[in-house]
């Protein structure tokens, strides 16, 4: 039987950027769809290895001038980052004709020690791209249509491919075999670990602190581990691309790096599966409801930007007098402040505090929203902007 293959919005700028680049790199957490991506868009002519072959990675690992001498570009290279030995000789086989485009197209699951060899060989020769699972768009096209229950399961389900568009795949059983791959394999590249028991213990007390200020010193204390340690944990995290973590917002940008950041899971379906949410019924539901539409509507502001080949800027703030908003999107020279409840109502209390940040920044805001499950748009006040989800959705994917 034929896979169906889902369109990704990153194809376009993907092939616009190897037109114009030696190399171009898709990275992101395993299983995200890299692979089913690349061999798409670029299906003719690209000869494919794979660095999880173990005896290709041998080969690119001892002799990488064997390995290209196999595989001379175009070529696709699958998990570049088992063998980065290969980096050195693909910067001398671009600098030989640098006008030759597209000739190296990478994959990459571990982002941070990946962008370390990226940037020391291929600085200026490479476009570097961020794929994560599954937007809403991409699965159901818009979220237009897009019911409460439905959302629901989208979330508990998260986007990762094989359960998005898998009708009789397993959530649990999947997202079990994939933490203990990912664990086995990820982990233990990153960081090397003996027992991996007290990490998996880890991964399921900060589903407590999504949504939260991140405060590793309690972690450390709840867990019985070093704050050192839990600082490397979530560094793990952050680069197999687990995890966001959203700094806070300040017009002094040196501010930003010192102060505490939020902590986001970046699928739901993760998340739910550590809380032990194992029913659409209970998603928005308890004490992580609220954080559960929070981090959806994140992760959509997340996926669109790096679709389009962009970093995201997002950004929270909240005054020593308690005054909070959830996220600050910078967009261009303009912020735009979000807001985001559970609740359908509209009044001046749920948008106090949105209001507070305009008349503060006032000459940078561009517009400011209050994303809940209203019946219809509302016009609050100057540039404020009480909007569905669903037509915010479609407000992101327009940006």
């Amino acid at each position: 039987m034929t896979t169906r293959y889902f369109k990704r919005d990153m194809e376009k700028v993907l092939k616009s950027a190897s037109r114009q680049f030696p190399s171009v790199i898709v990275a992101g957490p395993r299983q995200s769809g890299k692979t089913t991506l690349l061999k798409h868009v670029f299906s003719g002519g690209y000869r494919y290895a794979s660095m999880d072959d173990p005896e290709l990675r041998l080969m690119a690992v001892k002799e990488p001038s064997l390995f290209f001498e196999n595989y001379p570009p175009p070529v696709i290279i699958d998990e570049i980052q088992y063998a980065p030995q290969l980096f050195p000789y693909i910067k001398m086989i671009i600098d030989k004709n640098r006008s030759s485009s597209g000739r190296f197209i990478l994959t990459g699951s571990q982002l941070f020690p990946l962008m370390a060899n990226v940037g020391e060989s291929l600085a200026g020769r490479i476009a570097v791209f961020t794929l994560l699972s599954f937007s809403i768009k991409e699965q159901f096209g818009s979220a237009a249509k897009l019911s409460i229950h439905k959302l629901k399961e989208k979330a508990l389900k998260g986007g990762f491919p094989e359960l998005a568009v898998g009708r009789r795949v397993n959530p649990e059983l999947w997202f079990a075999s994939y933490l203990q791959t990912y664990l086995e394999r990820d982990v233990r590249n990153l960081r090397q670990m003996g027992d991996l028991s007290d990490f998996q213990r880890f991964l399921q007390l900060i589903t407590a602190f999504n949504g939260q200020v991140l405060n590793m010193s309690s972690i450390s204390r709840d867990m019985g581990v070093a704050v050192n340690t839990v600082k490397a944990w979530v560094s793990i995290l952050e680069a197999s691309g687990q995890i966001m973590l959203v700094k806070p917002f300040y017009i002094n940008r040196g501010k930003r790096i010192v102060k505490s950041p939020k902590l986001y899971f970046l699928d739901t379906g993760i998340l739910c599966y550590l809380a032990g949410i194992n029913s659409a019924t209970q998603v928005f539901k308890g004490y992580m409801a609220g954080q559960m539409l929070e981090t959806i509507v994140l992760g959509e502001i997340v996926r669109n930007s790096y679709n389009q080949g962009k970093i995201p800027r997002i950004f929270w703030w909240r005054t020593s007098g308690g005054e909070e908003v959830d996220f600050i999107l910078e967009h261009g020279d303009k912020i735009i402040p979000i807001e985001v409840k559970m609740s359908s109502a509209v009044n001046k209390n749920t948008t106090k505090n949105l209001a507070s940040f305009c008349d503060l920044f006032s000459e940078k805001v561009e517009k400011a929203f209050l994303v809940n499950f209203s019946r219809e748009k509302v016009i609050a006040g100057k540039g404020l902007v009480v909007m569905p989800f669903n037509d915010f959705m479609h407000y992101v994917y327009t940006m």
